[in-house]
């Protein structure tokens, strides 16, 4: 019961994201890099977060990131950096 309770958490979390990678890309052609950079660098908190939490799997996480900016190019590249403990 518990796997199929983190599993369905993972795939929320997943959705959340990408939804959330989505409205950056839509807004970060309308304000000036500074404000866009900043709202990817929350992103990458959240992500950080999630990931610290184990709501979803850094594999996953940097799939998701790397497609988000396959699709969305005008996205600004920020690096996102696991903590030494939880990047094994």
């Amino acid at each position: 019961m518990q796997a199929v309770i983190d599993e369905t958490r993972s795939n929320r979390t997943a959705r959340l994201l990408v939804a959330r990678l989505e409205a950056v890309a839509r807004v970060a052609s309308g304000v000036r890099h500074a404000e866009a950079e900043r709202l990817v660098e929350l992103a990458s908190v959240a992500t950080m977060r999630a990931i610290a939490l184990e709501l979803i799997q850094a594999e996953l996480a940097e799939e998701i990131w790397r497609e988000a900016h396959v699709k969305h190019p005008q996205l600004p590249q920020v690096e996102i950096v696991l903590p030494e403990r939880l990047a094994a």
